[in-house]
């Protein structure tokens, strides 16, 4: 997603390999234990993914196995590879057409960092939290502003410089015109999380684990990182390539 801005227009960005899409679908409902909070509800479990794409996502929960879900998904543009079972709509910017606690899960993976500058993507976790249920829970994940390859352009150390030299760097190794993500670290996203009044849990380690577990099962380099390490966990998250947060409402 995007929103409108002076700058040139944002791009998507979105994956659209569906086996990777049910992969993080897995993965996403494994950190929110969708299962053991909500299996055996006799009414569907309400979801809105933010940032549709292929439509994967989306996809995989309509037909769960076991949960019931009723999912609606929006993006600011339509790449959608899987068009049955969930309702999209097509939005302008960081705003949700849905009233007020409409979702009893919201997704928003690797949204936040297209959506514009720090006071949209405030406004973005603002409208979060706005359709949240009150005992609702979010998925958020994004690149962390440290990692060493910037995941969307494949350029070393990119979002570590200065803003205003981004896209110079971005035009001299010939990858486009304009760095049109806004990648945060975990401080500056603990901040905005604090400000907009969540309540939040860091699971960027056990994403990484899962990540792993689900997807390179056979990795070595997976087998080794699901190893616990002497490395303090508040340390390791900070550098964390992918952040990953649970949202939920304060009491």
């Amino acid at each position: 997603m995007n929103s409108n801005t002076a700058h040139p227009k944002r791009e998507a960005h979105a994956v659209l390999d569906l086996p990777s899409r049910a992969w993080k679908a897995q993965k996403i409902e494994r950190i929110l234990n969708l299962q053991g909070r909500y299996e055996g509800c006799a009414s569907s479990v309400k979801i809105l993914d933010v940032g549709t794409g292929s439509g994967g996502i989306a996809h995989y929960f309509v037909n769960h196995a076991s949960l019931k879900c009723q999912v609606d998904s929006v993006d600011t543009t339509d790449n959608r590879k899987i068009l049955e079972g969930f309702s999209f709509t097509q939005v302008e910017d960081v705003r949700l057409p849905f009233p007020e606690a409409s979702f009893d899960v919201v997704i928003s993976n690797h949204v936040i960092e297209h959506v514009g500058k720090m006071s949209e993507q405030k406004q973005h976790l603002i409208e979060l939290k706005r359709v949240l249920n009150a005992k609702g829970i979010i998925y958020l994940a994004l690149p962390n502003r440290w990692m060493l390859i910037e995941p969307h352009y494949r350029l070393a150390f990119l979002s570590w410089l200065p803003v205003f030299l981004r896209s110079p760097y971005l035009r001299l190794m010939g990858k486009g015109d304009f760095y049109d993500c806004e990648p945060l670290s975990l401080r500056q996203l603990e901040h905005l999380l604090s400000e907009v009044g969540f309540c939040f849990h860091n699971a960027s380690i056990e994403a990484m684990r899962l990540f792993f577990e689900i997807e390179k099962p056979d990795s070595i380099i997976g087998k080794m990182a699901c190893r616990r390490s002497p490395i303090p966990q508040s340390f390791l998250c900070a550098i964390m390539p992918t952040l990953c947060y649970v949202l939920t409402k304060q009491d």
